[in-house]
Parts: structure tokens; sequence; C-alpha cells
């Protein structure tokens, strides 16, 4: 069915790592361990924040939410990575395109959700005083509320172009999952406009997001530097650590997949940076937050009923 014309696809072939199909039995069952971990690191989190009220505050809800995100981030990509895997490697033209739409759904609502964490902590860190009173539990809802919109509508004029291409040459996705760049490389019409519109949305989001966490914490190490004391600055910065390791994380990957002005790209790159931002990112997320994060880490260690002093 490699080469057939636009109205009879009906279905493509996902190629995944072909240079690895003699290792298809252990690279399931690494994937499937890591998605397991992700699954339950990420639910232990939001347990935790769920059954204990002295953490449903903003700053926990936020990291809930994230955790929320992850789940489905994973889940929209490894499932199908595992049956692909099984040598079930087609998936339907629609299945593709929502595949698509929902992994650009919850990376731009992630990509808001590390925003506005960002502008917590420079609230929290810079106007302490007024920090109840700004950012309220109503206030953080809204905020979370306002990522998961933005980030539904995000991905709309990409896919309606996406789906508007013809497809009549190859009907193998060069990939581990559907996304635009490899779609747009099997189309038989110029994508010309959709690979400048990708390259200006991604750019614009990515960018402006990144530069609203940059400035927030430029003016978060210049309040800190102004602590008195060590103590007080170590405290400062602590909390911001885990938030700071998870944006560089997600940013860093992203960045060099989606910002590209061209629909070539070297495969085995794309695949691997794929691999960071859609498995390795959001099994790291909970290891993060849980050992970056004093009172996360706190009541772990009691659930565990291990002593903090038994070393």
């Amino acid at each position: 069915m490699d080469n057939t014309n636009q109205s009879i696809v009906t279905q493509f072939i996902i190629v995944g790592f072909p240079e690895l199909s003699g290792m298809q039995g252990s690279l399931f069952v690494l994937l499937g361990i890591i998605y397991m971990f992700t699954i339950s690191g990420n639910l232990t989190i939001i347990t935790l924040i769920c059954t204990h009220r002295h953490l449903q505050v903003p700053l926990y809800i936020f990291v809930a939410t994230l955790s929320f995100l992850e789940i489905w981030y994973t889940t929209v990509t490894i499932p199908k990575m595992l049956v692909n895997l099984m040598n079930h490697k087609t998936i339907s033209y629609i299945g593709c395109l929502l595949q698509v739409y929902f992994l650009h759904v919850l990376g731009i609502t992630e990509t808001y959700l590390l925003t506005a964490m960002a502008y917590d902590r420079y609230v929290a860190i810079c106007n302490p005083l007024r920090y109840p009173s700004i950012m309220t539990n109503t206030c953080c809802f809204q905020f979370v509320a306002s990522c998961w919109v933005l980030g539904f509508f995000g991905p709309l004029t990409q896919i309606i172009l996406l789906a508007r291409l013809p497809f009549c040459h190859s009907n193998r996705i060069e990939h581990i999952f559907c996304d635009f760049t490899p779609l747009m490389n099997l189309a038989c019409a110029d994508p010309s406009l959709n690979v400048n519109v990708d390259f200006f949305i991604n750019t614009f989001l990515l960018f402006f997001a990144f530069f609203c966490i940059i400035l927030s914490y430029i003016k978060i190490i210049i309040a800190v530097l102004k602590i008195s004391t060590t103590e007080g600055r170590k405290k400062a910065f602590s909390t911001c650590g885990a938030h700071l390791t998870v944006v560089f994380l997600f940013f860093g990957s992203v960045a060099f997949v989606y910002i590209r002005l061209t629909k070539h790209y070297p495969i085995n790159y794309y695949r691997v940076m794929a691999v960071v931002y859609s498995v390795l990112t959001p099994m790291c997320n909970p290891i993060i937050y849980s050992l970056r994060n004093r009172e996360i880490r706190e009541i772990l260690v009691k659930k565990l009923s291990i002593s903090p002093n038994s070393k």
C-alpha cells in the first residue's frame, strides 16, 4: 500500500526503530516498565496532594495538574508504541490525526502550565506578603483552566492544514508516532504553508513562554540575592529548583524538534529527541518533584515508614 492515491489511503504504517528490530522484545519490556513507572509515579503525586489538606495550595495544585498532564501525555503515544513493537504497526488516517492533535494539545497545555508555575513562584518570592491574596486557589484553578482551553485550541490551525494535504505517495511514517513533520513528508502537495505555519506558531509559543519564565526567574534571582541569610536564600531557591529542571528538560527537547523552518530532518535525530520529550521527561517529573520538594519527600518517607535519620 506504499503507492496509492489519496482517495483510498485509510491507514499509515509507523516504522518506529527499524535498526533495533532484533531487540523488539527488550524494547517492549523497557518501554512498558517506563510507562508503568510514569503512571504510578504521577498518580502517587496526585494522590498525596489530594489527600493532604496542607498541600492543597496553588504550588501543589500546579504540580498535581502537571502530573495529570504527564499521565495523558504518555498515554497518547506509549501504548501505541508498545503495540507497534508487537508488529501491529498500522494506524488509521483518523487515528493518526487524533494522535497528532492530542499530542500537541497536551504539549501546549504543559507549556502554558509551566509558564503559570513560574509566575506563581515569582509572586511567592517577590511579593510574599501579597501572595495569599493574589494567588488564591480560585485564581490558581482559573490559570489551570486557561492553560487547558488554550491547549485545546492551540493546534487547530495546524491540524486543519494537515488534514487538507493529499497523501498519494508512501504511507510509511518514518517516526515512532504520528506527528506533523513526518506526515508532511508524505504529502504529494507542497507543504510549505504547513511548514511555515508550524514554524511561526511553535516559535511564538515556545519563545513567548520561555521568555516569560526566564523573566520571572531573573526577578526571582534578584529578589533572592537581597535576602540577608544564606539559609533564606537556599530555601527560596529550593522551591524553584524542581520547576526549572522540568522547564529545561521539556523546552530544550521540544525546541530542537519543532522550531525548524524545513520539513527535512535527520530521521534518527528526530526519533531520539521525540523519545526524550514524550517518554523520558514525563518519567523524570515524579522523580524530580519527589526528590527536590521537601514536603512531598517527607510525606513519601513517612508513608514508606522510613526514618529520615536512618542513614
